[in-house]
């Protein structure tokens, strides 16, 4: 393990009822998600066996790297309200 993967382990990630960033609807296949794929610090972005785009929100750094890398035209991007989302733990 790195020693990013171990201190992105200690973050904790308290989710919403619906994700605060998403695939919009019929861009799963979209090519600027590989900026995603390749961009996103906590490696949540990934390409299934089918091609397409998949994102797992859990552990999300809320930092807008797929944001500004893929665009609002691919993405719904938002941050989680209070209470909710990432909680960076140092250690």
């Amino acid at each position: 393990m790195t020693d990013l993967t171990v201190k992105l382990g200690l973050n904790v990630f308290k989710p919403l009822p619906a994700p605060h960033i998403k695939i919009k609807a019929g861009m799963e296949r979209d090519p600027r998600l590989k900026a995603a794929v390749r961009g996103c610090p906590a490696g949540l972005y990934s390409v299934s066996e089918t091609g397409e785009f998949v994102l797992t929100i859990d552990g999300c750094l809320e930092c807008g790297t797929c944001r500004i890398a893929c665009g609002t035209e691919v993405l719904e991007w938002g941050y989680p309200e209070g209470g909710a989302g990432v909680q960076f733990r140092f250690g």
